[in-house]
């Protein structure tokens, strides 16, 4: 630790503390997450190595929060991170209007490209959330806090346990669009009950496999008809209503995956997707506002003058419909 200068507190998580500092030699603004062991014999908390083992099994993205070192610090180590000004739920919660439409395209969109790239390297995430999501000073969207993360088999093979809370990227994009989540149950049965509310409540011929849930008959729902998603959210354009119905989808392996919601329609149709450097990028309570970057011109990720195999995140994707020659 001394080589860096405490400058402030950022937050505290599960398993931490987070502070941010300066360090002495070089000058880097860092994040830096402080974790106590509670007994030594217990040895580093498992879901402290979980997030080390995941920020280091990918490679550096720009859209997947950078880990600098690991170093130990008295009863217990420290993480170093790149230093971010805020996350998308303190964007969400200042915004004074619901978010412009392109706005909510250029989160959506580097949101599943972080995805995207996390699940190449057989990582999932298990916790995608607002404030799971930071936004760095240039208005980039990264992806951070991977406790909850684990390595993943493509083969399906390997078992999880269910005990795990988070919103995914539909409940993500339902809540750019409405300003609040779609979902907001403050226990199990409550957030079930407001998913059935919106989706319908699922029976075999939507879900067949819902009949091998080890719970399915312990609890029982009264019968509801989906809600059309226009009724739920009104003023989105009808681009991001079929991309969120292909979101929030019972079966898993109906849903649409990251890389192939990139290339959706909603992301080609105007507006185009805000660069990061015209986003809001309110600062965390307590730190001060942020000063106005002029950022580069207004480029986008799929140019038209670039060949499309080459805009795409997964130009396998498209292949079969490239003509040879």
């Amino acid at each position: 630790m001394d080589q860096y200068c405490i400058l402030g507190r950022i937050g505290e998580g599960a398993h931490g503390i987070v502070f941010k500092a300066k360090h002495v030699e070089t000058g880097e603004i860092v994040a830096l997450k402080k974790v106590a062991l509670r007994r030594l014999e217990d040895g580093i908390p498992n879901q402290a190595l979980r997030e080390i083992k995941a920020l280091q099994e990918i490679e550096d993205n720009q859209h997947v929060v950078q880990l600098k070192a690991v170093f130990p610090h008295g009863a217990g180590f420290v993480l170093a991170f790149e230093f971010m000004l805020s996350d998308l739920a303190e964007v969400v919660r200042h915004a004074q209007r619901p978010l412009g439409q392109a706005q909510v395209k250029s989160y959506l969109q580097m949101l599943l490209k972080g995805v995207a790239f996390c699940h190449a390297n057989n990582i999932v995430h298990r916790d995608l959330k607002p404030a799971n999501l930071l936004i760095s000073a240039s208005g980039q969207l990264k992806i951070a806090d991977f406790g909850l993360a684990r390595v993943f088999s493509p083969d399906g093979s390997r078992l999880y346990t269910h005990q795990v809370a988070t919103r995914a990227v539909g409940c993500i994009l339902g809540e750019l669009l409405n300003g609040s989540p779609l979902f907001p149950g403050e226990n199990d049965i409550e957030q079930l009950c407001c998913v059935l509310r919106i989706l319908g409540t699922p029976s075999p011929q939507v879900w067949p496999e819902i009949t091998d849930l080890p719970d399915y008959n312990k609890i029982s729902f009264k019968e509801q008809a989906p809600v059309p998603l226009e009724e739920v959210l009104p003023d989105a354009s009808p681009q991001a209503l079929d991309l969120l119905g292909l979101f929030l989808l019972y079966p898993p392996r109906q849903r649409i995956s990251a890389s192939q919601a990139l290339l959706h329609q909603y992301f080609f149709t105007a507006p185009l997707p805000a660069h990061p450097s015209e986003l809001p990028i309110p600062q965390r309570p307590g730190g001060p506002t942020p000063k106005a970057h002029p950022g580069p011109p207004h480029v986008h990720d799929f140019h038209v003058d670039r060949p499309l195999e080459e805009s795409l995140l997964n130009p396998e994707l498209i292949r079969p419909f490239i003509p040879e020659g």
